[in-house]
């Protein structure tokens, strides 16, 4: 049984410089462009909620903040120096930042020493982001065209754009890697800075860059717009139009729907069929932001369109139990999420962004369901991202029985979900609290502690707990007394019946539920007290696509299973459940000395687990979601089950190498090649690649002699009338023909490996070659697995 208890005392109001969520505010001074749709709920200014010393948001929040004061700024800078012929004062970091996307960590640690500023009133962030503000204004005065990047090649890369030369793909522009991603990332962080820290400077700087994002984007045609948009582009439409709004200047508005796709963003406005189904998740969720900043700013419907039904697919049937979404950061097909549980699930930053998207949604219409997926994913995904030692992030959040986080190292890592990483723990403030349109009513939407300065109500509300391991939580309301507003306190979607309310210690039935939320009105004086208490219970969840593998949560908490600290054995070191009884709370039972601690009872198969959240595991391998199986059903399938697993298990432990076909970095690792008429695919959550009239793609796979290799390629059973070779550095080992066979089904081909191809290397070319002019694959990836 858990206790909220909200206290109402005294005052004491906050300060700090001018900040914004760009969620839509009541007021906002910085923007001269006001919202001209009907707003229902407005989100409090970032400098308004400050965290209190308690929890484990604070300590998350407490720990990036220490990581981002170990970063050194000129190392971000180096490469923006180079690209404008100055002198760089320090070397470039490593991973993604000496590669193609070079400056988008920039953007991204920008955006979050801005917002870390406004939070915690710490100036050593203000200083950093006014410095890099500094030095990038620096930069783009000495390349005199507005611009300002750190990309290689950028300038070879947009000038063939502005001539209409587009060599578009999924991450391929020209060359680039995802260049107006980069962009996007570095237009942000000033825009951030102005927001955030009062930066004038930095708003000029971007407001050069979007007048040069406009010298070559508008030139175009719309074919010639279209074919370029076929490669990511991040959030370009959301900043060009946060500009806007920040300036009034509608060739801005204008600029921010040439970045609206007809292949993705029309399908959605037209309400055709989950457009999005196969699709690279964290490509797509940033335009649905865009569309809704838009929606604001114009009441356009499409726009709305775009932002609503986007959030609808994505969380009702395509989210895992944890609130993130995709597979090797691909969306598989609706609702089929049984199959797609891999150690690369859930990429952090579509978390991020989706958060992002239902404070939106929230404005418009509040509703439990958004805050109840909020409060799912940070708890769940966004902490669980964090290794809360040290700090690093999480690229993918596994969720296959038996994984293993792998966590970012500090200098040398800098993916995409570093940057977004820094960004997520500097605005745990930004959900929380949310003022109505009518000004008399206060949804409370986390229980996160933290203070409130309710600016136009004269008021101070403040939050304090150890949620979800404490009792209670307190908010502690102060300022002017006898006001007469309503208190929306939500109703979690994992409370059904039992909670209770106490006004000043006393129960009461001074309440009622409205669309989710418990509403208590009154006029509150000094020292009122009002204490929720939510029964806490063990339940299940289970797969939209199996009712039977199950993931274990208590409350808001994902429950993890701990596994050890060496891997799991092939075949019988991954625990199922097996048992005639389906009430979890029977057989998993709480640990008197731990809170959140349970531990199976006489369930698991080989053997019973400790369950803990799933954001406390952290070095152990564990197991969320648990194939579920009554005494008669592991006696009629325990054979069959067993083989499948033991044939995975053996041919994940015999893998020498993986090459993830279709998939963006993969491709790039595995130095693939391909002919002019090759093309990434999709088919029920995997992701390929073909090569049509006689074409070809080729890559690296590592190899080991002195030991026996193949290669297992897969297909699927629809894919027909195709003829191809597979070469090993241009030697044919082997002829494939696909005819068909039993639909929506892969299965698997191995090929020897000649010793002698392989005797003294470490790494081999295989060649995919069509032939006879058909298509060469489809292939769902390809091993190079060892053979005894």
């Amino acid at each position: 049984m858990k206790k909220i208890l909200l206290t109402i005392a005294g005052s004491a109001f906050l300060i700090g410089g001018f900040a914004q969520s760009y969620l839509p505010e009541r007021s906002n001074a910085k923007l001269k462009v006001k919202n001209v749709i009907p707003l229902k709920a407005y989100a409090f200014n970032l400098k308004d909620v400050t965290l209190s010393d308690s929890g484990p948001f604070k300590h998350a929040m407490d720990i990036d903040a220490n990581y981002m004061l170990s970063l050194e700024p000129a190392r971000l800078l180096n490469r923006f120096y180079k690209n404008a012929s100055i002198a760089p004062t320090d070397s470039a970091y490593g991973g993604w930042e000496s590669e193609g996307l070079s400056g988008h960590t920039l953007g991204h640690y920008l955006s979050a020493c801005s917002m870390m500023y406004a939070t915690t009133k710490d100036m050593r962030f203000k200083k950093i982001a006014d410095h890099i503000v500094q030095e990038l204004a620096k930069c783009q005065s000495a390349r005199k065209t507005g611009y300002v990047g750190a990309i290689p090649n950028e300038d070879s890369i947009f000038n063939r754009i502005k001539r209409g030369e587009i060599k578009s793909g999924g991450f391929d522009l020209n060359g680039g890697w995802s260049p107006w991603y980069t962009v996007h990332k570095v237009m942000a962080g000033l825009v951030d800075a102005y927001m955030y820290c009062d930066n004038a400077q930095a708003l000029e700087v971007v407001k050069k860059m979007a007048d040069w994002t406009g010298d070559i984007v508008n030139p175009l045609t719309d074919e010639q717009r279209q074919r370029m948009l076929k490669c990511e582009y991040g959030g370009m439409n959301d900043v060009l139009a946060m500009i806007y709004a920040i300036t009034g200047d509608k060739k801005y508005l204008t600029l921010s729907y040439k970045f609206y796709d007809d292949f993705i963003m029309q399908p959605l406005a037209e309400n055709k069929p989950d457009p999005i189904a196969g699709k690279h998740s964290n490509t797509n969720i940033p335009k649905a932001l865009g569309s809704a900043r838009q929606y604001e700013l114009t009441s356009n419907a499409g726009d709305m369109t775009i932002a609503k039904r986007y959030w609808d697919i994505t969380v009702d049937h395509h989210t895992y139990v944890n609130g993130g979404n995709g597979n090797y950061e691909y969306l598989g097909a609706p609702d089929k999420l049984n199959d797609a549980l891999s150690d690369n699930t859930a990429e952090s930053c579509c978390a991020y962004n989706m958060l992002k998207l239902s404070g939106h949604l929230f404005t418009w219409q509040p509703q439990s369901k958004l805050a109840d997926y909020m409060e799912r994913t940070l708890y769940n995904d966004i902490l669980a991202s964090q290794n809360p030692i040290d700090a690093m992030m999480l690229y993918f959040e596994p969720l296959r029985m038996g994984s293993k986080k792998q966590f970012s190292d500090s200098f040398n890592t800098f993916t995409c979900c570093v940057g977004s990483g820094m960004e997520n723990h500097a605005k745990y403030a930004e959900n929380i609290y949310f003022e109505s349109a009518d000004g008399n009513s206060l949804y409370v939407n986390l229980f996160i502690p933290s203070t409130l300065n309710w600016k136009a109500k004269q008021l101070t509300i403040s939050q304090q707990s150890n949620y979800p391991e404490a009792n209670n939580i307190t908010l502690a309301i102060g300022g002017v007394a006898n006001k007469n507003i309503a208190l929306l306190v939500r109703k979690p979607w994992w409370t059904n019946k039992g909670y209770t309310v106490k006004i000043n210690g006393q129960a009461s039935s001074l309440f009622k539920e409205t669309d989710g939320y418990i509403a208590i009105k009154r006029t509150w004086k000094k020292g009122d007290k009002v204490e929720l208490t939510y029964p806490m219970e063990l339940y299940t969840e289970s797969m939209p696509d199996n009712k039977n593998r199950i993931a274990i949560l208590y409350g808001p908490v994902l429950l993890a299973g701990n596994l050890g600290d060496t891997m799991p054995d092939p075949v019988y070191g991954t625990p199922v459940l097996m048992t005639d009884n389906r009430n979890v709370a029977q057989w998993a039972v709480a640990d008197d000395n731990a809170p959140l601690v349970f531990r199976m009872k006489g369930v698991g198969k080989p053997f019973d687990v400790t369950l803990s959240p799933f954001y406390k595991n952290i070095d152990n391998y564990y197991s969320v979601y648990w194939d579920f199986f009554t005494n008669a059903e592991w006696s009629a399938r325990a054979a069959e089950y067993e083989a499948e697993k033991k044939r995975q298990k053996e041919i994940e432990a015999n893998t020498i190498d993986v090459m993830r076909l279709g998939e963006m970095q993969p491709e790039r690792d595995h130095n693939l090649k391909a002919s002019e008429f090759s093309y990434a695919s999709d088919a029920f959550g995997k992701t390929g690649r073909e090569a049509r009239k006689n074409g070809f793609f080729s890559f690296d796979m590592k190899v080991e002699p002195g030991s026996k290799n193949a290669l297992l390629c897969t297909y699927i059973g629809d894919d027909k009338n195709r003829l191809f070779d597979i070469l090993i550095d241009d030697v044919k080992i082997a002829s494939q023909e696909l005819k068909g066979g039993t639909p929506g089904k892969f299965f698997d081909v191995e090929y020897p490996i000649p010793a002698e191809l392989i005797a003294g290397k470490t790494k081999v070319v295989v060649k995919i070659q069509g032939k006879e002019d058909k298509t060469a694959g489809r292939m769902f990836g390809c091993r190079v697995i060892r053979k005894s």
